[in-house]
């Protein structure tokens, strides 16, 4: 019933009262980046939700678009501006994410949603990862983050999903709050620390 209802409902309930309540950091956020992105405070990108349908991410813009010679994107940490670092330091890019929430795309807590281009990697238990929406936080980000291996953070996310309740859910909460206060085992980034995905079972 959880799963199936009450998951949805206080997806529902929560981004709304969230919304609300940090609205005031949200229109702050995204001014001071429109200054620093010359006009461009947003960054969305397609993602895949549940069952691999591709939706549109939404995340403050925390990097600026500078190419190099060949007009290739410079490396990501060489293209996070002042106020991106800071907003990334306190996981404020995530927040525009409760958007994706209360639209459906997303849940609070799911698997991180991925590149679109890794869908075709993934193998069969891999890809069970899809069995539910994705989450602006889950059992990987609690339990490491971007600091595993690929093999380990797609082994958390099927058993997230294997185990999915409404208790697990709270834990995983208040487990990203600790940890987004106390900076434990969080980098920066997730985009800026992850090696690639090319598939295969030991990444």
């Amino acid at each position: 019933m959880y799963k199936l209802f009450f998951k949805r409902l206080i997806d529902i309930m929560v981004s709304l009262i969230a919304i609300t309540l940090l609205s005031p950091i949200i229109i702050a956020t995204m001014l001071l980046l429109i200054i620093a992105n010359q006009g461009k405070p947003f960054f969305i990108h397609p993602r895949p939700g549940k069952n691999g349908k591709v939706f549109k991410l939404i995340k403050f813009k925390t990097m600026n678009d500078k190419k190099d010679a060949q007009g290739e994107f410079l490396p990501f940490d060489q293209r996070v501006t002042k106020i991106g670092a800071f907003v990334r330091k306190y996981s404020l890019d995530e927040l525009l994410q409760l958007i994706n929430v209360l639209k459906g795309d997303m849940s609070l807590v799911g698997p991180r949603p991925l590149l679109v281009q890794y869908l075709p990697l993934y193998n069969e238990t891999q890809k069970r990862r899809h069995d539910v929406k994705p989450g602006i936080t889950g059992w990987a980000q609690v339990n490491g983050r971007n600091t595993l291996l690929w093999v380990k953070k797609f082994e958390y996310d099927v058993w997230y999903v294997d185990h999915l309740s409404f208790l697990l859910d709270i834990k995983i909460l208040l487990l990203t709050v600790k940890k987004v206060i106390v900076k434990e085992g969080v980098n920066n980034s997730e985009s800026l620390n992850m090696t690639t995905f090319t598939g295969g079972a030991n990444e």
